[in-house]
């Protein structure tokens, strides 16, 4: 029989009951640690903040240990945001998203001075200044932007494409992205040589005020030295583009209402089981840039770049999985090279992960049901293996065509195997938890099945289909089990009913 931190599972069954999130408490402190101590240790030296992205799954108990890691907490809804405020977080750990903010998650956002508000539409400025303007306060914003670097899986999943609702794109419409790949710095091969970098050091060396002499110009000139021969052309053409672009015009909208505003940086998230580091860094050179055009056009630098999360795990045996150290490292490397090519101080990079921190540490615990043989065309047979859940309590097999594994965790079983397939009890076709894995031949009735890496958007888009209950969530640790998250009951099914 399987056990975690000690605890059979069938023990684990008979005293909470099944369905079930199982939640390695311990594990989510130390992962929550790792991430902050690579970011720490592997960006050259930078300025680190790392925010908890709470959509991925939230409780009081999830924000006191991201608190205690030195965490700060990321809300995109009223109710995460109470959650956090619940669990005693104060307003300076917390920071608000959302493409779709009510007047009340701004005005509570204002009222407990978040970290961050993060505008994601051209008219929150606006109306984040005059939730500050009423209550006599100066709120820390953000402004998200789309950088056009497609990453990540499931096309619902990545999300800095620019036909999607999130975000602020960087360039006119119409204009070409690969204007903003600058390519090889000048000077570091072929003819250029030791003059064209030394010319491409005095052009990068911006003066506050340093500007694009209008949105349509192709030359940049410098305050303090007058009209100059652009050293790095293919940097001044993606200045002038950016110049022209809906970010830097929001930019300038939210620095006019600098009385009730202040700007504290810019953001991106550009999608999520991001395997390697190149996404993160095409992105991260766009960010600097755009920071750059900002800097020489309005003469103000935003101090902080956040890059967002993203970053993968695996869910399955031989599914691909990220070396955090060796992307974090390159990710840092490069971001030096790049703002020493702008002649830019290195900002405080932020990043948001959740799934890469909560994903491993939850599993989903079920007791089988029905156990079904179905002869198919070509000869084989699949044993469709049902269990008490489904898509009401992982909706992401079936939204995202995300892959699972799935262990007997009651006894050892026999041997022999069958292919599975093991589905959820929902009417739907696509009720699918696990589309292929190999079980013991003799799984039956009342055995218990264990699907891993299910901390991540598990309980936290759980519904009620086909009236299903959420199922609890039970922490685990060295000193044994404890209830994270109640079960539904019935009883609060019918109390919603007014009927």
């Amino acid at each position: 029989m399987l056990t975690m931190h000690g605890c059979p599972m069938e023990d684990l069954a008979k005293r909470y009951g099944t369905p079930m999130y199982l939640m390695d408490t311990a594990m989510m402190a130390e992962r929550a640690s790792a991430f902050r101590q690579a970011a720490l240790r592997d960006l050259g030296g930078a300025t680190t903040r790392v925010s908890y992205a709470g959509k991925a799954f939230l409780s009081k108990e999830t924000v006191r240990i991201m608190l205690r890691q030195g965490l700060d907490i990321d809300t995109c809804s009223l109710g995460e945001m109470l959650i956090a405020q619940a669990a005693g977080a104060p307003g300076r750990r917390l920071v608000l998203h959302g493409n779709n903010k009510s007047d009340q998650e701004i005005d509570l956002a204002v009222k407990e001075g978040y970290r961050a508000i993060v505008i994601d539409a051209p008219d929150e400025p606006a109306r984040i200044a005059a939730a500050a303007r009423a209550q006599g306060r100066r709120a820390k914003v953000m402004l998200r932007v789309t950088v056009g670097v497609h990453a990540g899986g499931h096309e619902y999943i990545s999300t800095a494409h620019e036909d999607q609702k999130f975000g602020i794109p960087l360039l006119p419409q119409g204009t070409d992205v690969g204007l903003l790949d600058l390519g090889p710095e000048p000077g570091s091969s072929g003819q250029a040589g030791a003059a064209a970098s030394a010319a491409t050091k005095n052009d990068a060396s911006l003066a506050p005020g340093d500007s694009v002499v209008s949105p349509s110009s192709s030359a940049l000139y410098s305050a303090a030295n007058g009209p100059a021969e652009p050293a790095d052309p293919a940097r001044i053409k993606a200045m002038s583009a950016l110049a022209d672009g809906p970010a830097i015009a929001l930019l300038k909208e939210i620095r006019s209402h600098e009385k009730e505003l202040e700007l504290v940086g810019i953001h991106t998230h550009i999608g999520s089981q991001i395997h390697d580091s190149s996404a993160f860094i095409e992105a991260a050179r766009r960010m600097m840039l755009l920071r750059h055009t900002f800097w020489a056009t309005d003469g103000y630098l935003m101090p902080e770049v956040d890059l967002g999360g993203g970053f993968s795990v695996p869910y399955t045996p031989d599914e691909d999985r990220m070396d955090l150290d060796q992307t974090l490292t390159s990710l840092g490397a490069d971001m030096v090279a790049i703002n020493r090519r702008l002649g830019m101080p290195m900002p405080v990079i932020a990043f948001e992960p959740g799934r890469w921190i909560v994903a491993p540490c939850g599993m989903s615990l079920y007791r089988v049901g029905t156990v079904k043989p179905v002869p198919l065309s070509d000869g084989s047979v699949r044993t469709y293996v049902s269990v008490d859940g489904g898509m009401s309590d992982n909706i992401r097999p079936a939204l995202y065509e995300a892959q699972y594994t799935a262990v007997l965790a009651n006894r050892d079983g026999s041997g022999d195997r069958i292919q599975a397939r093991v589905v959820g009890k929902h009417c739907e076709s696509g009720d699918i938890l696990v589309q292929d894995v190999a079980l013991p031949a003799d799984i039956r009735r009342g055995d218990l099945l264990l699907v891993p890496v299910t901390g991540a958007y598990g309980r936290t888009m759980a519904s009620n289909y086909n009236q299903a209950l959420i199922p609890a969530v039970v922490g685990l640790d060295q000193s044994g089990a404890h209830l994270m998250l109640r079960r539904q009951t019935m009883d609060d099914l019918l109390a919603l009913d007014q009927g």
